[in-house]
């Protein structure tokens, strides 16, 4: 594992470009989409606003999905706060590390990776309990939904070479082990050697 400074991680997230880094930010960005649209729906939930603007078709009605027993039936809070919690670990995941984390913080990227997929498939299922409700969609958690997906897939690439630098330490590690214990049989059959002709 190897941290950098928080100069070098300053400078390497503002002004480094690489594959892996225009993903990230990519990915950030789709993030704090869903933050806006959890900020937006849970302005409703608690009162503030009282109706949300919708897509203008008879499948989505985002007033109706958000006001009814769905909204509220986790934790004993409105949906959209926890959605902005999910999505707020999301972008932490997104924007910990350097250039090279595939390679200093490998665990990093394959986390992100996970997290991407289980926000994608958390919002599948809640799709289907929307519908299932309402039969209607809330136009705000269906983006959410896309950007879900997108980040999903753009964390792959940047996983995948971690599971390889990963597998590599280990090899590494392993052969290390076997090395040292060659040495240690080598002492110890030249030990025996020279003692059986003292």
């Amino acid at each position: 594992m190897q941290l950098l400074s928080p100069i070098q991680l300053s400078e390497e997230l503002r002004t480094a470009r690489s594959p892996h880094l225009r993903r990230r930010r990519w990915t950030l960005g789709l993030s704090l989409l869903g933050v806006a649209g959890g900020s937006i729906v849970g302005l409703y939930q608690m009162g503030i606003l009282k109706r949300l603007p919708d897509i203008p078709s008879k499948y989505f009605n985002a007033t109706k999905v958000d006001a009814s027993e769905y909204g509220y039936k986790f934790l004993q809070s409105p949906d959209a706060l926890l959605m902005i919690a999910n999505y707020a670990v999301t972008a932490i995941l997104t924007g910990a590390g350097g250039k090279e984390r595939a390679r200093d913080l490998p665990a990093v990227p394959i986390a992100l990776a996970g997290k991407t997929f289980y926000d994608l498939l958390t919002n599948l299922f809640l799709a289907k309990e929307e519908w299932k409700y309402n039969k209607a969609f809330c136009g705000y958690c269906q983006s959410a939904t896309i950007a879900s997906l997108i980040s999903f897939l753009f964390s792959l690439p940047e996983a995948r070479e971690a599971v390889r630098n990963l597998r590599g330490e280990i090899q590494e590690s392993s052969d290390t082990r076997g090395d040292s214990q060659v040495s240690r049989d080598e002492y110890d059959y030249e030990q025996g050697f020279e003692y059986a002709h003292v």
